[in-house]
């Protein structure tokens, strides 16, 4: 195990999803790091990721989120951030717990309603789009990258997870590394936003818990969606994300070492 998640005053849940044991090698340390977003960057925390070289941004969030939380940069990032225009949650600036915060009125509703968000996450038209750029900056260039979103969990962590999947990492790994959220990302904070967000909407604390937290099963839905659409994730990125076998050997060319 390295030392994966990175503590800052106003960033949450950034790690290094690299390390893991994959089919031909371990992952590159130091290459692939995911958080929350910027929007709340200190000078500090700005410094701190520009130390870590950072050459490529994927926003997974939709237009309405940029325009609500316009991430902060370093002064000298000289990169590029990637995002396929539209809206990959809702429109109104939310990230997915956040959409599903209306329609739910208890644990159960939370946890049904996350996983059916999921079920359907990687078919959404510009989420799929991003991801598309996601693999193929990741095939292509050598400098580190982040993925991130709102929190940090949702997109951010299927994304991680099909990177992981397509790399071949074991799915205990991989669950492992999606799980982290809850202990890595900074959960009374997004409990705080989501309240900030639905004044006069009376859910209970175990209800916020289940929708600004992650759960295995959430993670099991939308990978078994893809296997019941296209048979296996390898044919899903394929067919979707234009993410073939020789992108896949792209992919292990870059970040296994």
């Amino acid at each position: 195990m390295i030392d994966r998640v990175l503590s800052f005053s106003g960033i949450h849940n950034f790690r290094d999803y690299g390390g893991y044991r994959a089919r031909s090698g371990a992952l590159r340390t130091g290459k692939l790091w995911r958080s929350g977003h910027h929007a709340e960057a200190t000078a500090q925390d700005l410094d701190a990721v520009h130390e870590l070289g950072i050459g490529t941004v994927i926003d997974l969030r939709g237009d309405s989120e940029r325009a609500a939380h316009p991430c902060q940069r370093h002064g000298a990032f000289e990169g590029e951030v990637l995002f396929h225009p539209g809206e990959t949650a809702s429109s109104g600036g939310r990230a997915f717990h956040e959409e599903a915060a209306e329609r739910i009125s208890s644990v159960d509703d939370a946890r049904a309603i996350m996983v059916r968000l999921y079920q359907g996450m990687a078919y959404r038209p510009v989420l799929a789009g991003t991801y598309r750029l996601y693999l193929k900056a990741l095939a292509e260039r050598d400098q580190p990258s982040l993925l991130h979103c709102l929190a940090g969990k949702d997109r951010t962590g299927v994304g991680a997870a099909l990177v992981h999947s397509l790399l071949g990492v074991h799915h205990d790994d991989i669950m492992e590394d999606y799980l982290l959220t809850n202990t890595a990302g900074n959960a009374e904070a997004r409990i705080a936003a989501l309240r900030a967000g639905m004044t006069g909407v009376g859910l209970s604390d175990g209800a916020m818990r289940v929708l600004t937290g992650v759960e295995a099963e959430y993670l099991d839905a939308a990978f078994a969606a893809l296997r019941d659409s296209h048979g296996t994730v390898e044919a899903y990125a394929a067919d979707v994300l234009g993410a073939g076998p020789d992108v896949v050997a792209a992919l292990e060319q870059q970040l296994v070492a």
